[in-house]
């Protein structure tokens, strides 16, 4: 048995620390397509190398222009501030906010609730892209990534009032749960 310091083809059978013995059963551009006995299908990374090979299946790797796209639009997505369009409840559209100062001499300001939530959106997505680069850094360890990661879970929360705004829960900030 070896450890995996090359591409596997479909077929090839590995022993993994957490799941047992499995089968390669797809290659995708930067993980393998696994199905464990116990735990089912589960995408490993092609850099890991942390399971034993118990049977090596060459392969002749290929990846379409199709595959190479998405690989690249995930990148682009997770690291960059290039966001998904995340849609204002309808029931904001056209509306204002309204900044009124106690001071009834000084003027109130009025703020379009598209732009507020835009600025919302990319706090939101800066945030994201954030915590992406806090658990790939190599230079933190395991300790400060998960205190850097709490920080991030209390901003996540201090923003869910913002949530209103959203159209679909799916966007919403979510803090801590209890």
């Amino acid at each position: 048995m070896e450890i995996a310091t090359q591409i596997l083809g479909v077929g090839s059978r590995v022993n993994h620390p957490a799941h047992g013995q499995g089968v390669v059963i797809r290659l995708h551009g930067a993980a393998y397509e696994v199905c464990f006995m116990t735990y089912g299908v589960k995408m490993v990374g092609k850099d890991y190398d942390g399971w034993e090979i118990i049977e090596a299946i060459p392969t002749e790797e290929t990846i379409t222009y199709t595959d190479a796209e998405r690989s690249l639009m995930r990148i682009l997505k997770n690291w960059s501030d290039i966001s998904s369009k995340v849609e204002l409840g309808d029931r904001w559209n056209n509306g204002v906010m309204i900044l009124k100062p106690s001071d009834p001499s000084m003027k109130a300001k009025e703020i379009p609730l598209d732009s507020f939530f835009h600025k919302i959106v990319m706090v939101r997505d800066r945030l994201r892209v954030m915590e992406q680069r806090i658990n790939s850094s190599k230079s933190l360890n395991a300790e400060e990534k998960v205190n850097l990661q709490q920080y991030i879970t209390r901003v996540y929360g201090s923003l869910t009032t913002f949530n209103v705004f959203f159209k679909y829960k799916a966007d919403h900030f979510v803090g801590e749960k209890s």
